[in-house]
């Protein structure tokens, strides 16, 4: 079955443009979409530390076939985060050593599968960013096709090519590129406010006195 293509043509972020998520936690961002837009909590980073930021390309892979994601490499580029749907099956990588010095040499921003890669002491090694599902020795297979910058989910999260992904240690989220200018306006407006309530803790007003909970009901 051959590999299939989108023909998309999104909006880069230029340099700047992307900087401005650099220091936004994903929860702050999701927080900002009605606490959505979150993959599974099971895709961590390979490492505590790495964080993610990028424009998402977008993969359709088969199960235990990573064929497709080879060809996204080539095609990536640098900064951009490749996103891969691998059917969350977590027995076969679909992405290893030779890849991540494929990922180097494109200079691509990072990777984020739903499913397991391997050779993950190569991938910390190098600094690729790298969330996963699973991290599992046994390798894929190839000729089995796969789509290229379609709509996937990922996690149970929708993404699309271009849109921005932001990971840390507590997981990844999404922000679809035409939200983008409301989203990082609100994301920082979000961090000023818990800077606030934070102040307020510190002086010992307790974030639950911020709430409204009624009465608590006594039992027995």
């Amino acid at each position: 079955m051959p590999i299939q293509r989108y023909n998309t043509d999104f909006k880069s972020l230029d340099k700047e443009a992307l900087e401005k998520w650099r220091d936004l936690p994903p929860a702050i961002v999701s927080d900002c979409m009605n606490r959505s837009q979150v993959m599974a909590g099971a895709i961590k980073p390979v490492k505590l530390g790495m964080r993610i930021l990028g424009q998402a390309r977008t993969v359709t892979a088969m199960v235990g076939d990573n064929s497709a994601v080879h060809a996204t490499i080539a095609m990536t580029k640098p900064g951009e985060v490749i996103v891969v749907d691998a059917g969350g099956f977590e027995d076969t990588a679909i992405w290893g050593g030779i890849m991540t010095r494929g990922a180097l040499k494109q200079k691509i921003g990072g990777l984020v599968v739903d499913g397991a890669v391997r050779d993950v002491a190569e991938i910390i090694e190098f600094g690729l960013p790298c969330f996963s599902r699973a991290v599992v020795p046994a390798g894929p297979h190839k000729g089995f096709g796969g789509i290229i910058d379609g709509p996937i989910a990922c996690g149970g999260c929708p993404v699309r090519a271009g849109d921005i992904v932001i990971g840390d240690d507590d997981g990844v989220c999404v922000v679809p590129l035409e939200r983008a200018d409301e989203i990082l306006a609100a994301s920082y407006a979000k961090i000023e406010q818990e800077l606030a309530t934070n102040a307020e803790t510190a002086k010992g007003i307790l974030p639950s006195e911020r709430f409204d909970f009624g009465e608590i009901e006594i039992i027995g």
